[in-house]
C-alpha cells in the first residue's frame, strides 16, 4: 500500500529538484538502509548529534517519524516548559505537510528561533528552501520566531592540541531574509506536489543534468535504464543546450548525430570512434609523450578529508593525504615497486613526505601522474613543512601529467567516454583490471576505510584487512599508469 501523500521538508526539496524524483521516492522508496559508519550520510548525522552539544538543556523529542502525531505533541508540551531551553527534533505539522527541526531555540517574551544543522562547510543556495519549507509550516503552526539560522561547519576553524571546541566548530548564519524570500509561490508549489504524488503513475520527464543538482538523484539508473548506450548525455562537455537541439530532432545516441552538427574536435573524434568501433590516434602522440620517459617513476597519492578534524593543527573537511604508491621502470624495463601507508594514529602527513622524499631522492626521472591532484597535495606539504620544501618543490618540478595526452591525443570505442585511469588503461591493456580487489576499488572507499581506522570504528582485524586492501588498490593504480604508458608508446610507434 502506497505511503499517504503528506510532504516533508526532504520531500519538498526532492520535488523542487523533479516532480519524477519526488512521486517514486514516495511510491517506489528504496528500501532504506542505516547509514555506513564513515559514509557522507552518517558523517552528517554526527555532527548533526555535536550541534546539540552548543544549546545545553536542550531536550530530543524521540518519537520517529512515523510517530509524527505523538511528536508533535511531545514538541507542544516542552514549548509549554519554560524550564526546557531547547527543543532537539522539533515536530510541527501544518497543511499537510511534516517538519522536524533540528534544533528549536527558546528566546524571550515567547520567541524562538529555528536552527538548520548542515555538514556542509559554506550556506548553499539550496538550504535556503529546505529552511524555507520549515519556516511556512511553523508559521502556520503558530510559532512565533525571531531568528531563522543555518549552523554550518566552520572551515576557517583549526583544531588545537585538546579536543575539538565545537563552539569554534560551527558557523551559526541568518538566513531569515533569503528564507522569506523563497515563501513567494511556496503555496502554489506544495499544491502542485501533491496532484503529482496524487496521481496513479510518475511523471514523465526526461533524465537531464537537474538529476544531479543539488544533488545526484537515487533513481538515475532506472530512468536511464532505457537510454543507448552511447546516449548523448554521455559525451564529454556537451552542454544541456546542445542535447536539447538533439533531441527535437530525436537523436539520443552519440553514433547518430548528423556529419553537419557542430561539435568539438574532441567531440568529433568521439563521435567516430562511437560509429566504426575503432580506435584513434593522434598523429603526434609520439612527441606529446617525449618527456614522459622511461625510465621514469609512476606515483599515486590517496587521501581523506575528515569533516571534524583528527589532528591538531588541521581545519574541517581538511585534505589529510596517508598513502603513496611508486612504480619505477628503469631503462633495461625493470619494474619495481615502494610504498607507504601511515598509521591509523597520529596524522600522516610529515612521515608521508619525508618517506616519499627519502623515495626519490639523488634522481632526476620524471614522475608521471595522472591529474594534477598530486601536485596540488605537494604543494600544500612544501607550504605547511618549511624544512621539507625544496625536496617537495624538486619533485613537483619533476611531474610529468599523462592524463592530458590521454584526453588529446587517443579515444578507445571503451573508454565509455572517460580518460580516467580506471577505463583508458583497461582499454588499452586488457590484463589490467580492478575487479578483483576486495573492499577498495575507488579513491572514495579508500578514503573512508582511512577514515575507519583513525577514528577507532573497526577492530584489529578488519584493520589489518583494510590496510592489505589500501595496499593492494593504490599499487594497482600505479601499475594501471605504467601499462597505460607502456600501450601509449605501443601505440607511438606505430604511427611513426
Amino acid at each position: 500500500m502506497a505511503e499517504p501523500n503528506y510532504l516533508t521538508k526532504s520531500r519538498y526539496t526532492a520535488g523542487l529538484q523533479c516532480l519524477r524524483r519526488l512521486w517514486l521516492n514516495v511510491h517506489e522508496p528504496a528500501e532504506w538502509e542505516e547509514p555506513e559508519s564513515g559514509s557522507i550520510e552518517a558523517v552528517g548525522l554526527e555532527i548533526g548529534q555535536m550541534a546539540r552539544l552548543l544549546f545545553p538543556g536542550g531536550v530530543l523529542v524521540e518519537e520517529p517519524p512515523w510517530e509524527h502525531a505523538e511528536a508533535v505533541a511531545r514538541t507542544a508540551a516542552l514549548m509549554a516548559d519554560r524550564s526546557v531551553a531547547a527543543i532537539f527534533e522539533a515536530a510541527f505539522v501544518h497543511s499537510g505537510v511534516r517538519v522536524r527541526v533540528d534544533v528549536l531555540e527558546r528566546r524571550s517574551r515567547g520567541y524562538w528561533a529555528m536552527c538548520e544543522v548542515k555538514s556542509s562547510g559554506e550556506v548553499k543556495d539550496h538550504h535556503y528552501d529546505d529552511v524555507a519549507v520549515q519556516l511556512h509550516v511553523l508559521r502556520g503552526a503558530g510559532v512565533r520566531l525571531s531568528a531563522v539560522d543555518i549552523l554550518h561547519v566552520n572551515k576557517a576553524y583549526v583544531r588545537g592540541h585538546n579536543s575539538v571546541s565545537w563552539p569554534k566548530f560551527f558557523s551559526r548564519v541568518d538566513v531569515k531574509a533569503e528564507a522569506k524570500k523563497r515563501l513567494d509561490g511556496i503555496e502554489t508549489r506544495l499544491r502542485k506536489q501533491r496532484a503529482c504524488l496524487a496521481r496513479a503513475k510518475a511523471p514523465k520527464i526526461e533524465p537531464e543534468s537537474h538529476c544531479h543538482t543539488p544533488v545526484s538523484c537515487e533513481h538515475w539508473e532506472s530512468c536511464t535504464a532505457s537510454k543507448p548506450s552511447d546516449w548523448v548525455f554521455y559525451m564529454p562537455n556537451f552542454r544541456s543546450a546542445r542535447r536539447e537541439e538533439l533531441r527535437a530532432l530525436g537523436i539520443e545516441s552519440i553514433s547518430a548525430i548528423p556529419d553537419d552538427f557542430r561539435l568539438s574536435p574532441r567531440q568529433t573524434v568521439i563521435r567516430e570512434a562511437t560509429r566504426n568501433g575503432a580506435l584513434h590516434v593522434s598523429p603526434d602522440l609520439s612527441l606529446r609523450l617525449s618527456g614522459f620517459g622511461p625510465p621514469a617513476f609512476y606515483l599515486d597519492f590517496e587521501a581523506f578529508l575528515p569533516a571534524v578534524p583528527l589532528y591538531h593543527g588541521t581545519r574541517p573537511y581538511q585534505t589529510i593525504p596517508f598513502q603513496w604508491s611508486l612504480h619505477h621502470v628503469d631503462a633495461n624495463g625493470v619494474v619495481s615497486h615502494r610504498e607507504f601507508l601511515a598509521d591509523a594514529g597520529p596524522d600522516p602527513r610529515r612521515q608521508f613526505a619525508e618517506t616519499l622524499v627519502a623515495a626519490l631522492k639523488g634522481s632526476k626521472l620524471p614522475i608521471v601522474v595522472y591529474s594534477s591532484y598530486e601536485q596540488t597535495r605537494l604543494a600544500e606539504l612544501a607550504t605547511h613543512f618549511r624544512d621539507l620544501k625544496q625536496p617537495l618543490r624538486g619533485i613537483i618540478r619533476r611531474l610529468a601529467d599523462l592524463l592530458p595526452v590521454v584526453r588529446s591525443a587517443i579515444y578507445h570505442p571503451n573508454f565509455d567516454f572517460s580518460s580516467s585511469i580506471k577505463t583508458a588503461a583497461p582499454a588499452l591493456c586488457p590484463d589490467v583490471t580492478y575487479d578483483d580487489l576486495d573492499d577498495i576499488a575507488d579513491g572514495g572507499a579508500a578514503s573512508t576505510a582511512f577514515w575507519l581506522m583513525a577514528n577507532g570504528r573497526v577492530d584489529a582485524a578488519t584493520s589489518t584487512r583494510l590496510r592489505k586492501s589500501l595496499l593492494a588498490y593504490c599499487q594497482r593504480d600505479t601499475w594501471a599508469m605504467v601499462r597505460l604508458h607502456q600501450g601509449l608508446i605501443a601505440l607511438a610507434s606505430n604511427k611513426d
